[in-house]
This record gives C-alpha cells, sequence and structure tokens, in this order.
C-alpha cells in the first residue's frame, strides 16, 4: 500500500546577503519531522564572483546543526575551538549539546572553480539527555558520504543521516532518523517501505517529481501519513532529477523553540540565554 499524503506547502523567503533561501520547516502545518525541526533551502545561484556569505557567530543550544552542500564550499568555526571547510557534496555536523558558538560561511568552490552554491541546513532536535551533553563536531567530505546505485540503473542514493540497507551514515543518531539525497534518472523509478509511525517527509529542489501517483512541483516540502506503506517515486522528465526524504520517530518529549536554542521548557530556554550572555559558551578565535 502506498502511503497517502498529509500536506504539501512552499517555503518562505529568508535570504542572507547574497543568498536566496527558503525556510521549508517549522511550516505552517507542522513544527517538526521527526527528531527534525529546521530546514532552510539556499536555493542553487551562479555568482559573478567569489562571495562570502555568512550569519556570524551565534549561539546553538539542544541541538544538532546539519549544513549539507550540493554546490560550493562552506567553512565552520567554533568556540570548541574546530575549523574546518567542506566542499561541494559534503557536509558540516555539529551537537549543540549544552551550548556552542558557531559561525558558517558559504562561498564558491574554490577547488572546482564553478561559481555555483546550492545548499541545505537541517537542525535535528536532541533528547533531553543529550541536550546537555559537550559539543560535538564533524567535518564530512563528498567523498566520506555512503552512496550506492540503485537498481536498474535508476540512479543512486546518498545516506546523509541513518542507514539504508548496507550504507550506514557516520553521523551519530540520538534516535530513530534518517535524511536520504536520491537521485533518479529521466524514465526510472524507486521505491522504499516506510515502517508505521515513522514521520516522513520528501523535499523537491529543482524540478517536479512523481511520488505516489501525484505530481508535486520543485521547491514544495511533503509529508506523508503515519502509516505504514510505500513510497514511489517516477521521474517522467526529460532529465535527472533529486529528492530528499528525511524523518524518524516521532519526538515525545515537549519541544520549546526559541531563537537559536530549542530545549523541553521555557525554563531551559531562559537558562539558555541566561548562559551565553555570561560567556559560558566561549569564543570563536579565528587563527
Amino acid at each position: 500500500m502506498k502511503k497517502q499524503t498529509s500536506f504539501s506547502t512552499k517555503g518562505q523567503r529568508a535570504d542572507i546577503g547574497d543568498l536566496t533561501i527558503y525556510r521549508m520547516l517549522a511550516n505552517r502545518y507542522t513544527d517538526a519531522v521527526g527528531p527534525f525541526v529546521f530546514l532552510d533551502h539556499i536555493i542553487p545561484k551562479v555568482h559573478s564572483s567569489s562571495m562570502d556569505s555568512g550569519t556570524g557567530g551565534h549561539p546553538h543550544r539542544g541541538i544538532a546543526t546539519l549544513s549539507y552542500i550540493i554546490e560550493g564550499e562552506d567553512e565552520h568555526f567554533d568556540s570548541m575551538g574546530n575549523h574546518a571547510k567542506v566542499y561541494s557534496g559534503g557536509i558540516q555536523w555539529m551537537k549543540a549539546g549544552n551550548g556552542i558558538i558557531h559561525d558558517e560561511t558559504l562561498n564558491v568552490d574554490s577547488r572546482t572553480g564553478t561559481n555555483s552554491t546550492h545548499a541545505f541546513q537541517f537542525w535535528i532536535n536532541l533528547p533531553a539527555k543529550n541536550k546537555v551533553e559537550k559539543p560535538e563536531y564533524l567535518a564530512i567530505q563528498s567523498e566520506e558520504v555512503p552512496q550506492k546505485s540503485l537498481p536498474n540503473d535508476s540512479g543512486w542514493i546518498k545516506v546523509i543521516v541513518g542507514n539504508y540497507e548496507d550504507l550506514k551514515s557516520i553521523i551519530p543518531n540520538y534516535s530513530q532518523q534518517f535524511l536520504y539525497h536520491i537521485h533518479i534518472e529521466a524514465g526510472k523509478s524507486f521505491s522504499t517501505f516506510i515502517d508505521e509511525k515513522i514521520e516522513i517527509a520528501a523535499f523537491l529542489p529543482t524540478k517536479n517529481t512523481i511520488l505516489n501517483d501525484a505530481e508535486f512541483e520543485a521547491g514544495e516540502f511533503i509529508e506523508f501519513d503515519r502509516n505504514a506503506g510505500e513510497i514511489f517515486i517516477e521521474n517522467k522528465l526529460n532529465e535527472a532529477t533529486d529528492i530528499l526524504l528525511f524523518g524518524g520517530e516521532h519526538y515525545t518529549e515537549p519541544i520549546v523553540a526559541e531563537g537559536p536554542f530549542v530545549m523541553n521548557s521555557r525554563s531551559e530556554i531562559a537558562d539558555a540565554y541566561r548562559d551565553f550572555y555570561a560567556g559560558k559558551y566561549g569564543n570563536i578565535i579565528k587563527h
């Protein structure tokens, strides 16, 4: 049985500098899909020259941030002393835990010389017990992302978070969660079965795609019901298409989000701000 669509929507503009951004999650229908509580799509853009777009140093607590760079170069600094660049196809992952300040800057890819940028940023909500842990950080280059070809020359799948068949991401799981980048060749299809009670959404970055017999437009965010069933992806275009599938088990603890913090109560949000202003998250030192 194929899963039914719960809703579909398009994002709201949330531009930063030279980057055109659409905020897909949270949206007017839901605040979370499994542990995922935030998704910004930095849409594909060609720049006339090197650029420098970032948010500047800012704090986080209670979540893990994940930046997936389709095209471009992403540089990360944080108050734990971590510094790295990832390039097209790479991932910046940071567990904010009990508090950290970071600064991310997206630029064109200096390795390839191309002037394009295209990326996603997710926030993954942590269970309460992990919100009080020390921060952690991973810089994952494209060649380190698990990937395999799909049957019948249909395309490929990358496992950004979680597991798929024999593939396993090196990003830690604090609950059942997954994030897949699926590439479907022209005229091909792919299906996957989702267990009962798993929350799952799809996002179509750049092209229309057929999901369970319904066509959705580029830029649409689609959430499915919680019943066990199949998601069947068809590409009837004359060119390849891409889709993100993500979700996981329902987050059962209270969710209280404000600014860069996602906690379990209002008092914890107040604590997060108090500790930040008291300097307990440290400082970024760039060399």
